[in-house]
């Protein structure tokens, strides 16, 4: 019989989330949490702190290990299950949302595009070196005055003679200052069609977007085009209209249901940690009730968020996974993220706002989580039209 002393249950173990994941899982968590723990963790704060990461550096270690477009078949991507994916996810954003953001962009915006829409010759060009981390993509889809309604886009494309010339701003890009490829979306006589951009190609610039408070360990641009003058052949074949980008997107939701959870995790670690260190009137914090509540109710619900997320990867991988039920897990999981690590941001005190601690940086990245790929409003109002059959976005 175990000892009712016994020391803290590991948030993760509370629920026996371990149990519902394969070996190959396990694995390729472990694997990705090893890597995390020895190589981004140490740089983290310098990183936050400067508003500067080492890109190419960091792709390039990303590849090596697998995990970029890892959920893909063919041209050098590892084909995992979705499950797995969503757990690399986690582990590397229970380090930071921003190196969750660089692969989730990378694999699951800019590469997805181009596996899914792409032409034969467009993956074989861009495919290989992305998984190696050699060349970097990013997905132009938002600008300054559509965000939640890509629709009202106004980037063109116009044809002259066989070739397109591409005119527009996007704004809030992952990746877009150091990216290689621009998959960008853009109005044409035939609907929002997508385009492979060589960032090299005349007319093209991205501009860094600096002073920022969230995500600071990320590269956030805005992709400026001028007449860009694309041949035929960087059209994306497969996608027209909205449809394309609005899939990828989906791709990516998937990723950041398990990625929030994993700065939830490492924020309720850190906050037992602490509480259990701290010495509070001669007692340890841990030992107050008021604390315990607290860290009962994150740990409830960080295991619900994990049980939420193995089960939407495994309806993905059956081909059963609706774009609603994407929208309930990232509403959930990510106001849920953010709830914790405000509230472990309680339990450290003065402490919880340094960067000695992961707290308020977790909870700084997840204000720009709870807000891209979907707001919590547009995801409550997907899930409000499968509820009742009647669209409220207009």
């Amino acid at each position: 019989m175990k000892s009712p002393h016994q020391s803290p249950v590991h948030p993760l173990d509370l629920l026996a989330i371990d149990g519902l994941l394969t070996d190959e899982e396990r694995e390729i968590r472990s694997t990705v949490r090893a890597l995390a723990d020895r190589e981004l963790r140490p740089r983290i704060a310098e990183w936050f702190e400067s508003g500067a990461i080492p890109a190419r550096e960091l792709a390039r270690t990303l590849g090596g290990l697998g995990v970029l477009g890892m959920h893909l078949e063919g041209y050098g991507c590892a084909g995992t299950d979705s499950v797995a994916y969503g757990l690399a996810c986690m582990e590397l954003e229970a380090v930071d949302s921003g190196l969750r953001s660089l692969v989730s962009v990378q694999g699951s915006l800019a590469m997805y595009a181009i596996w899914k829409y792409g032409s034969e010759e467009q993956k074989q060009r861009w495919l290989p070196g992305m998984a190696a981390g050699e060349y970097i993509g990013c997905f132009g889809l938002t600008e300054p005055d559509a965000g939640s309604d890509p629709g009202a886009m106004r980037t063109h494309a116009k044809r002259d003679g066989s070739d397109w010339v591409l005119n527009g701003t996007k704004m809030w890009i992952t990746n877009g200052s150091v990216a290689d490829v621009a998959v960008v979306w853009a109005r044409t006589e035939d609907g929002v069609r997508g385009f492979a951009v060589p960032t090299d190609t005349p007319g093209f610039s991205a501009p860094e977007i600096k002073r920022k408070l969230s995500l600071r360990a990320s590269v956030t641009s805005e992709l400026v085009m001028e007449d860009v003058r694309l041949p035929a052949d960087a059209v994306l074949p497969g996608a027209r209209g909205l449809s394309g980008p609005l899939g990828c997107l989906n791709e990516a939701r998937f990723g950041i249901v398990f990625g929030a959870l994993g700065a939830a995790r490492d924020c309720l670690e850190a906050a037992i940690s602490y509480a259990g260190d701290r010495t509070v009137f001669a007692r340890p914090l841990s030992s107050y009730q008021l604390t315990q509540q607290k860290l009962a109710d994150m740990a409830l619900e960080l295991g619900k968020g994990m049980l939420l997320a193995v089960h939407l990867g495994r309806l993905k991988d059956a081909g059963q996974l609706a774009p609603e039920q994407i929208s309930v897990g990232k509403l959930n999981n990510v106001r849920e993220a953010i709830a914790i690590a405000r509230e472990c941001r309680t339990i450290l005190g003065a402490n919880g706002i340094t960067l000695e601690y992961p707290v308020l940086r977790h909870a700084n990245n997840l204000e720009s989580v709870l807000t891209y790929e979907g707001t919590s409003e547009v995801h409550a109002l997907v899930i409000g039209k499968a509820l009742t059959g009647e669209q409220a976005f207009r």
